[in-house]
């Protein structure tokens, strides 16, 4: 049944005889198994006659593994990730996967699926919060449609506490994914302004049933826009790292992450971060020299490393 399946996963209309043979099976086991994938799901076409012969189309329902709609989505928007490179090496089996999962889902899926696709910016080397992947395609199918929302929003602790959930009202835009944070940007009606929300901070997303006129984002582009407000944010660290590097290559790795100035052979890097490992594999993957100027936990950090790289090297 699973080679059946992945013949007729091909879309291509498979003759009787023809699907018989590359099977090694008599035509009475293939009408039965034919039945088999009907019963779990799969919508088959069939001709009868001397001509007849199957094909595969999609269906009302998602056929096994069984799964519900938000996990379909989950599976789809993984697959997604890597087939964008978000994991080296898997890129084009992803690709594969993807297409036939969508091939075969429901409209109501392929919609969310298509919002997902055209209404997202992504950025790689990062990582965040799991999120819902229904939030994600209620936004998505929100910033598509341009339909407003309504959603209770958590901004981020201050002084160790939990900050108390906001209702806001907003003219979506975009979604941004970086790894597996995501970003919403919106026009926020309340406060006249455009925001940025983490999505793995809003509950319970209502759409209106409504449209809006879409507005001028004030930047070039959504992740431009989040980039430029991450910056702006208060950091615990304030990184600067003189390299012996070419700026275009440092512009290459970190893009709108940091400030780069100077000229070739001293190249400083400035930014901001709450944690050091960022830093720590910038500096790992730009393969030039460099000396940190500030801060000393920075220092500290590369010591620490360089003394555990150290010490592998000697063990093998």
């Amino acid at each position: 049944m699973l080679r059946l399946l992945s013949l007729l996963q091909t879309h291509r209309y498979w003759p009787g005889g023809e699907l018989a043979g590359r099977l090694e099976v008599s035509p009475r086991t293939l009408r039965r198994d034919v039945d088999r994938l009907r019963e779990l799901g799969y919508v088959v076409d069939a001709v009868r006659g001397v001509a007849g012969g199957y094909q595969l189309r999609a269906g009302g329902q998602l056929p096994p593994l069984l799964l519900e709609d938000e996990e379909a989505v989950a599976v789809a928007v993984s697959l997604q990730s890597s087939a964008a490179g978000g994991t080296p090496g898997m890129e084009e089996i992803a690709v594969q996967a993807l297409s036939k999962m969508i091939a075969l889902m429901p409209s109501r899926l392929r919609r969310q699926m298509d919002a997902l696709r055209s209404q997202t910016e992504r950025l790689p080397w990062s990582s965040g919060p799991p999120l819902d992947p229904a939030l994600l395609s209620t936004l998505a199918q929100a910033c598509r449609d341009s339909e407003p929302v309504h959603f209770a929003y958590r901004a981020a602790p201050r002084g160790g506490r939990d900050a108390e959930p906001t209702d806001r009202w907003v003219e979506p835009h975009r979604m941004v994914s970086m790894g597996r944070r995501w970003y919403l940007v919106a026009y926020d009606r309340d406060r006249q302004d455009w925001r940025s929300f983490r999505v793995d901070r809003i509950s319970d997303p209502r759409t209106s049933g409504q449209s809006f006129r879409p507005r001028e984002l004030p930047t070039e582009d959504a992740l431009s826009f989040v980039q430029a407000g991450i910056r702006r944010m208060p950091h615990r660290y304030a990184v600067r790292v003189v390299l012996d590097a070419e700026p275009a290559a440092v512009e290459a790795l970190l893009g709108h992450w940091a400030t780069i100035s100077g000229d070739p052979g001293a190249v400083l890097l400035e930014m901001g971060v709450d944690t050091l490992d960022w830093p720590l594999f910038v500096l790992a993957n730009l393969d030039a020299e460099f000396t940190v100027q500030a801060p000393p936990e920075l220092v500290a950090a590369v010591a620490r490393t360089a003394g555990r790289f150290e010490r592998a090297a000697k063990l093998t």
